[in-house]
């Protein structure tokens, strides 16, 4: 499927589960001239692009050599959702997501995370995550291709409630509002050779650069928070072939120094990991 196929078929899943939801609001006021049956059809017909596009996608992906990058944190971090364990890493190729990766931080000293409950509280402030503003830094050279951080950081879904809300509503929701709504605030770098960058999930308000911005290893880009589909403060990093979600396909990684840690795993980033310094840090 080429390109353009691809960003067109997007758009139609879109418009097909935009038409669907619409339905199933206009029918609590107004019956509809068809039966509920025919009300589905949208829904099919968005599941089948879905499903389509995913086999395409596993169709152009090969096995591409990985690219060695600086890590994006520093300090103590464990792995989630790991291409060391199983691709795509996240069930899915879409989105270039096949290789991607998520990390949460893990601080040896000072307050933990939450751990998830079954039902209360229902959500936690974003401030009780030790990753909730960690810096994210620059893994190579690159141009910033594009960066935005207008999005709300929700409250996390670390309860039973709170994770079939995020699944159920908010989920749904942000597919119908397209990859940009999936990822939350995210910044995309041009690291060259046909190779991005991209971080998701970027704190709202966090920018240190904007597009057409030349960065260097270890630059400050933003903060890490907790927009999009997330259910805790956390940073998701993956490499793509291209600066489009929607069209890229995904690349490994390999993180100097680290590797790709498997899920589960701890590992800690020095500061001076990196090239150059990060005067703005603090």
């Amino acid at each position: 499927m080429s390109v353009n196929r691809r960003k067109i078929a997007a758009k139609v899943q879109y418009a097909l589960w935009v038409v669907f939801f619409a339905q199933i609001v206009v029918e609590r006021f107004v019956e509809l001239p068809y039966t509920y049956w025919w009300s589905w059809l949208p829904a099919l017909g968005a599941m089948g692009i879905g499903l389509m596009a995913a086999r395409s996608a596993r169709h152009r992906i090969g096995t591409p050599a990985a690219v060695a990058v600086a890590p994006p944190v520093t300090g103590r971090w464990s792995a989630v959702n790991s291409p060391a364990d199983k691709v795509p890493s996240h069930g899915t190729h879409s989105l270039a997501q096949t290789y991607a990766i998520d990390i949460v931080a893990e601080p040896a000293e000072g307050p933990a995370r939450p751990a998830p409950v079954w039902f209360w509280p229902v959500a936690q402030r974003n401030r009780d995550y030790p990753a909730f503003g960690a810096p994210l830094h620059a893994v190579a050279p690159a141009t910033v291709v594009h960066a935005e951080d207008g999005q709300r950081d929700h409250l996390s879904r670390s309860s039973l409630a709170g994770v079939l809300y995020f699944w159920l509503v908010e989920g749904v929701g942000r597919t119908i509002g397209g990859s940009r709504r999936i990822v939350g605030n995210h910044i995309v770098l041009d690291l060259g050779d046909g190779t991005h960058a991209v971080y998701a999930h970027v704190q709202r308000g966090s920018l240190h650069v904007r597009p057409g911005d030349e960065v260097g290893p270890g630059d400050l880009l933003g903060r890490c928070g907790n927009s999009g589909n997330s259910t805790q403060p956390h940073v998701h990093f993956q490499l793509m072939d291209g600066p489009d979600l929607e069209t890229a396909n995904g690349i490994p990684f390999t993180w100097h120094g680290v590797g790709v840690p498997a899920s589960g795993e701890t590992f800690t980033v020095d500061a001076d990991a990196t090239a150059r310094a990060r005067p703005q840090d603090v």
